[in-house]
Formats: structure tokens, C-alpha cells, sequence
């Protein structure tokens, strides 16, 4: 992409892959931060290139939990990460972001129209602030094997139907096959899971993050 000024704004992941295909192709560092896996297609090549395009790199992808419940999507995870590429999960909310080597930034914007608009920032100093954001983002994110290990102990899908449907107790605890105690202690976990002080902001964040 020529510089004609450090903020460019384009339209559609068409234009955007016209601008910024050379700077994926000659990227040795990309750090990417996602609501799922199709915000950034323009990022993710075809079947045979993709492990070489991760080998040799530093890759570091942050994206919410429910990409997790999409087997296809789940699968491409775990590719990537047995590539090479380190993937983290969070209930936070993120700033949908690419990082390349730490000299240009893509921030997606929002859609008008059916097409989705991106920012193209090159100014170093606007770089680095979003830089910061996100590795503040990546220090609070789980290691993606860990978060997968830790949800499917606690059997978090169920418990997370159970608290939907606003039973009490007692009832989830049978429906689960677990004792009460038991019940309340995954609650708590998953709480604190999902950084919730709350069963209602727990849910509440389980919708954002597309568990329910």
C-alpha cells in the first residue's frame, strides 16, 4: 500500500486485500483480535498455504468463546494453534484488530450498508496505543487448551442452559446429576470464569460472548 496518509479508510475485505495483501505476504509478526473467525477472512489463506504462513511467524490470535461451539471453526482453532499460532480466549469485549509487525494496525469498523468498513492506521503513535490495547487484552485472555480444558470440566454449556431457564437450584442440580453443593461450587467457577459478579451478568456475558 503506497503512504498517502497515516489513516486510510477502505471498504469491503475486497479493497481491503487489494491495499494490504503485500504487507500479509512479507509479515513476520501478526497479532489479531476477533468476535470470530469471519471478520478477518482476509487473514486467513486457502487450505494449503496456511501452514506455511504461520510457520516461521510470530502469530497471536484473541477471540471470544463462542467461536469454541462452532465445530468448523473450532477445528480451524486447533489447526492454527498446532501450526504454531498462539490463540487465547476472553469474555471481555474487544476491539476487532490486526496488528503487523507492530507498524500497522487494521481496526474493523462498523457495516453500512452489508459492507463492512476498515480503518488502515500506519502512524507510529497511534500504532503503539493500539498496540497496548492489545496486549492489555492478551495479559487478561486464557491460553485457548486451558479455557477449552476448564469449560468442559465444569460442564459449562449445561450449567449456562440451566441458569437460561431459570430453574431453581435444586432442579439443575438433578437435571445435571450432580449434588447441590457441587452445583453451586461450578456456578461459582464459572463465574469466575467469565469474570461475573453476578448469575445475571454471568448470562449476560454468556449471550455477548454467543455461548447461549
Amino acid at each position: 500500500m503506497e503512504k498517502v496518509t497515516d489513516v486510510v479508510m477502505v471498504r469491503g475485505e475486497a479493497e481491503l486485500f487489494e491495499r494490504t495483501a503485500h504487507l500479509f505476504a512479507t509479515a513476520t509478526e501478526i497479532s489479531c483480535a476477533a468476535r470470530d473467525l469471519h471478520t478477518w477472512s482476509v487473514a486467513h489463506p486457502s487450505a494449503p498455504e496456511r501452514e506455511q504462513s504461520v510457520r516461521g511467524m510470530t502469530v497471536r490470535k484473541i477471540y471470544l468463546p463462542g467461536v469454541l461451539f462452532d465445530p468448523a471453526l473450532a477445528g480451524h482453532l486447533r489447526f492454527m494453534a498446532a501450526s504454531g499460532a498462539r490463540i487465547r480466549i476472553t469474555e471481555r469485549e474487544i476491539n476487532e484488530t490486526i496488528l503487523l509487525d507492530r507498524r500497522i494496525a487494521i481496526v474493523a469498523g462498523d457495516r453500512v450498508g452489508g459492507v463492512r468498513g476498515y480503518t488502515v492506521v500506519s502512524s507510529p503513535e497511534l500504532v503503539q496505543g493500539i498496540q497496548s490495547l492489545f496486549e492489555a487484552a492478551w495479559h487478561g485472555a486464557t491460553d485457548l487448551e486451558s479455557y477449552q480444558a476448564r469449560f468442559a470440566e465444569l460442564g459449562a454449556r449445561e450449567i449456562l442452559e440451566q441458569l437460561a431457564s431459570g430453574c431453581k437450584d435444586e432442579t439443575a442440580a438433578r437435571a445435571l446429576g450432580v449434588g447441590l453443593r457441587t452445583y453451586r461450587r461450578r456456578v461459582a467457577e464459572l463465574m469466575e470464569l467469565l469474570g461475573a459478579t453476578s448469575r445475571f451478568q454471568a448470562g449476560a456475558r454468556a449471550r455477548e460472548a454467543g455461548l447461549l
